[in-house]
């Protein structure tokens, strides 16, 4: 065997540097960031209506399509499905129903990303001029029948449950009217579901509009004053979390008549029981439909008495024939009863004059 002397060993350790120096180079070569993508959004301010949107066009290579993330005000808009058009992407970016100033940032894989920002601005429109301002209401048939089945189906799930399981804040009829409102606007996710403590959960879709508590008025969704919407009713305490019956049935609903044969689901029935001194109380009841719980062919209404001989009172589930011939009559919800004041829709349930 020969034996190498120094100066080859040198050489050949310099090559074998040089090789590996050169591979070290190309790899970091390769693992540098392509240039941002050149990104164009028009226009670059919409409203927070739920449905306005831009477009954003972004110039970068066919095959995989970018990345889009919308940052610092991530519920102020929501970007689709970027689509491959004229030899570029173009993704539509529609707007939330909550203010605010977002940054959307652009990456292909690997590459680097290009930002640009979009203002998401207040919208006071109240085209009904109800009070209701048109970004709550739910204009698209499915986020309506989304809405229909998950209030009536939270409501008798809260029937069904043990009164020890039930959330605390209902105790009378207003509260179970409010919690089945509220919760069937959430977005019906695995947090949801965590926490939402319910014997069973539905396969059914969500509202898409919006998400509570994701809204102009955060979570302050109920009117509790009178006047149609106004830009300053969110800073004046014009809405509220909690709202009583008598304004749930003047400012929150609207009249769909005395005929209960006449009634949708989640339509509301309210009583009015006049007393001495001009004093009344209000009561209400949810109109059910059919069930979702137990179907068998029949119609409920669903109420919760309210305290009642010093104890909590409970949940009632009747069928129509039931409360047509309640023994006391002024629960009858019949024309002649001067104390049943009719059947009311939600004010989100009556679309906008105004179509996105």
């Amino acid at each position: 065997m020969r034996v190498l002397n120094a100066a080859r060993l040198k050489f050949l350790a310099s090559l074998a540097f040089t090789g590996v120096g050169l591979v070290c180079i190309l790899a970091a070569v390769n693992r540098q960031p392509t240039a941002p993508p050149r990104i164009h959004l028009t226009p670059d301010r919409i409203w927070a209506d739920g449905y306005d949107e831009a477009t954003l066009t972004i110039e970068g290579p066919a095959g995989i399509p970018p990345n889009i993330l919308i940052a610092e005000a991530p519920h102020a808009a929501t970007a689709l499905e970027p689509q491959r058009q004229d030899g570029k992407w173009q993704a539509r970016i529609r707007a939330g129903v909550m203010p605010g100033r977002a940054s959307i940032r652009v990456a292909f894989a690997g590459g680097a990303p290009a930002s640009t920002a979009l203002t998401v601005a207040f919208s006071a429109l109240d085209s009904r001029q109800d009070g209701t301002p048109d970004f709550l209401r739910l204009d698209d048939p499915a986020d309506r029948r989304a809405f229909i089945r998950w209030f009536t189906f939270l409501a008798e799930a809260q029937y069904f449950q043990d009164p020890s399981a039930r959330p605390a804040e209902i105790n009378d009829c207003a509260a179970l009217i409010r919690y089945a409102y509220r919760e069937a606007l959430h977005a019906h996710n695995s947090a949801w579901t965590a926490q939402a403590h319910l014997p069973l959960i539905p396969a059914l879709a969500s509202v898409a509009k919006y998400e509570y508590p994701y809204t102009a008025l955060g979570a302050a969704l109920l009117r509790v004053q009178p006047g149609p919407f106004r830009e300053t009713d969110p800073a004046s305490g014009v809405f509220t979390q909690f709202a009583d019956v008598k304004s749930l049935w003047r400012f929150n609903t609207f009249l769909m008549g005395r005929d209960l044969d006449r009634a949708e689901s989640a339509d509301l029935l309210f009583y009015r029981q006049d007393h001495n001194a001009g004093a009344a109380t209000f009561h209400s009841m949810i109109y059910l439909g059919p069930s979702q719980m137990r179907p068998d062919g029949a119609r409920y209404v669903l109420y919760h008495t309210g305290p009642q001989d010093a104890g909590p009172g409970e949940m009632r589930r009747l069928t129509l024939d039931e409360l047509r011939h309640f023994p006391e009559g002024e629960w009858r919800p019949e024309s002649g009863n001067a104390r049943f004041l009719g059947v009311y829709r939600w004010n989100i349930l009556k679309p906008s004059e105004v179509q996105p």
